[in-house]
């Protein structure tokens, strides 16, 4: 009788609260309490340098801190496009992002099947020495790279900041996309093999569509990596007209003896932010899938 009143109950949708229910009830209001409540305080730097975007440039260090401009200066986003070339500044952030970041995954993804798949002597020395080259500062590499730059007399050149995509790929990648062709059975390859396949319509045809979710996340990394990347372009290019919007925008803080322009600074900020959030937005679910499934698989 008990159960069949309980199966009615459950069926017509009134669960009884029982104190299990209620726990997580409790449970799962606290976190998404406490999951809005973290949100909010990472919205709030993001919240400052929009509201600073459209401030005066004296404003922007204002005591206290004025959350929103009495009177918005909606001008200072197309005042700050046009005090530089920005639109040729647009044009080769592209190319130094989109360009190494096609080339950075397709070699991470060879060597990454190569070190998942093949088995030769050292596989996996060489593999924990290329994770632990992530541990080293990208100063310590610095002055090097750029010495090895110099002798080939590339200063001044897209090359440096392109061609060493192709050098070997990046090890964050690299590991990811490892993980996720350790944990591809090797049986779906064997059919491809007896269908007739090589090993390299296999990679492509097989193995690569199967790794999406790590494709895309690592892509996502890059594209933020390149479009942010400031040190670089800053040390090899010494035309304007080959500056990137992060080097542009150093000009906004008073380095060429002019008076910084803050708000100018804050409103090419916003604007740089707008690509990576679209990015992130649309493929949001595919990077989470693959940093924690890639994380954990193998």
């Amino acid at each position: 009788m008990s159960a069949t009143v309980t199966q009615s109950t459950a069926a017509s949708g009134n669960v009884p609260w029982t104190p299990a229910r209620i726990r997580r009830v409790i449970g799962r209001a606290v976190t998404y309490i406490l999951v809005s409540a973290l949100g909010v305080v990472f919205l709030i730097p993001l919240f400052w340098l929009l509201s600073s975007s459209l401030k005066v440039g004296t404003e922007v260090f204002d005591q206290p801190v004025k959350w929103w401009p009495a009177v918005p200066q909606w001008n200072n986003y197309p005042d700050a496009w046009n005090a530089l070339p920005f639109t040729r500044f647009l044009l080769n952030t592209l190319f130094v992002t989109i360009v190494p970041l096609f080339a950075e995954v397709f070699v991470s993804a060879i060597v990454a099947y190569g070190f998942s798949r093949f088995v030769f002597p050292g596989r996996n020395v060489l593999f924990l020495i290329m994770i632990s080259t992530m541990f080293l500062p990208d100063v310590v590499k610095l002055i090097p790279t750029f010495i090895i730059w110099k002798q080939f007399n590339l200063i001044d050149t897209y090359d440096p900041l392109v061609l060493a995509s192709l050098l070997g790929g990046t090890p964050l990648f690299i590991f990811l996309m490892r993980q996720f062709f350790s944990s591809i059975p090797k049986e779906i390859e064997e059919a491809a093999l007896i269908d007739g396949a090589n090993v390299v319509q296999t990679f492509t045809r097989v193995m690569i569509p199967l790794i999406r979710p790590a494709l895309l996340s690592v892509s996502i990394i890059g594209f933020q990596g390149h479009w942010n990347d400031f040190l670089g372009p800053l040390i090899y290019l010494n035309t304007q007209a080959k500056y990137t919007m992060t080097v542009g925008m150093f000009f906004f803080t008073g380095g060429t003896n002019e008076r910084p322009h803050w708000e100018w600074l804050m409103a090419m900020s916003t604007l740089m932010i707008i690509p990576i959030l679209i990015l992130f937005i649309i493929f949001q679910r595919y990077f989470i899938e693959g940093l924690t499934s890639g994380a954990v698989k193998g």
